[in-house]
């Protein structure tokens, strides 16, 4: 079974308060829930239309952890930290090749 991803790009940081304390809450709920991080800072080197921006990366055993993950009470919760404008972030999740 393919492993799943979270990919996190962070375009901006508003409110670098809100987010230090998403940061101290998050990545205990993701790791409850079987996340692993493999990528968290800022790009080494960008090209073509990359931006120098944090990146963030996340793997799962399955897409139905990743998923679940996600919408647990715990990672909702620490997403309230971010309301009100406090980043600008994509986050992605994938199904890994195999």
């Amino acid at each position: 079974m393919a492993k799943a991803y979270w990919v996190v790009s962070y375009r901006a940081i508003h409110k670098p308060e809100a987010f230090a304390r998403y940061a101290a809450v998050a990545p205990a709920a993701v790791q409850a829930n079987g996340g692993r991080f493999l990528v968290r800072g800022m790009a080494a080197k960008v090209y073509e239309a990359g931006i120098q921006q944090r990146v963030v990366v996340i793997e799962f055993d399955t897409l139905a952890q990743a998923l679940a993950a996600h919408d647990t009470p715990a990672y909702q919760a620490a997403l309230k930290e971010l309301d009100g404008g406090a980043v600008e972030r994509d986050l992605r999740i994938v199904e890994g090749i195999a």
